[in-house]
C-alpha cells in the first residue's frame, strides 16, 4: 500500500512540476516573440515580466513537493499536497496568461 501511494504521490508531484515548467516555457516563448517585435512588443514584455515571479515560485514549490516524495508516508502525503497544489496554481496562472493574449487576437 505504501509503495503504491508513494508512486502516485511522485506522479502527481511530477505532473505538477511539469505544469509549472510549462508555464515558465510559455512565458519564455512570449518574451522571445515580443523581443523580436521590438518596440511594438513592449506591452507583452511588461506583462511577461510581471508574471515571472508567479511562474518561478510555482516551479520551485512543485520541485520541493517532488523532492519530498522520496521519504516515507508522511513526506509522500506532503509532497502530493504541495506538488499537486503548485501544479494547480501553475495551471491557473498559465490559463490566465493564455486568456490575456487570446483576447487580443482578432
Amino acid at each position: 500500500m505504501g509503495t503504491v501511494f508513494g508512486i502516485v504521490a511522485t506522479l502527481v508531484a511530477l505532473i505538477g512540476l511539469l505544469t509549472a515548467l510549462g508555464h515558465v516555457g510559455y512565458l519564455a516563448m512570449l518574451n522571445g516573440s515580443a523581443k523580436k517585435r521590438g518596440i511594438s512588443g513592449g506591452a507583452t514584455i511588461d506583462y511577461v515580466n510581471s508574471r515571472w515571479k508567479v511562474a518561478g515560485i510555482t516551479a520551485a514549490v512543485a520541485l520541493l513537493g517532488l523532492l519530498l516524495t522520496s521519504g516515507g508516508f508522511v513526506p509522500d502525503v506532503l509532497g502530493l499536497i504541495i506538488g499537486g497544489g503548485a501544479g494547480l496554481a501553475a495551471k491557473q496562472a498559465l490559463d490566465s496568461t493564455r486568456r490575456e493574449f487570446r483576447r487580443q487576437l482578432p
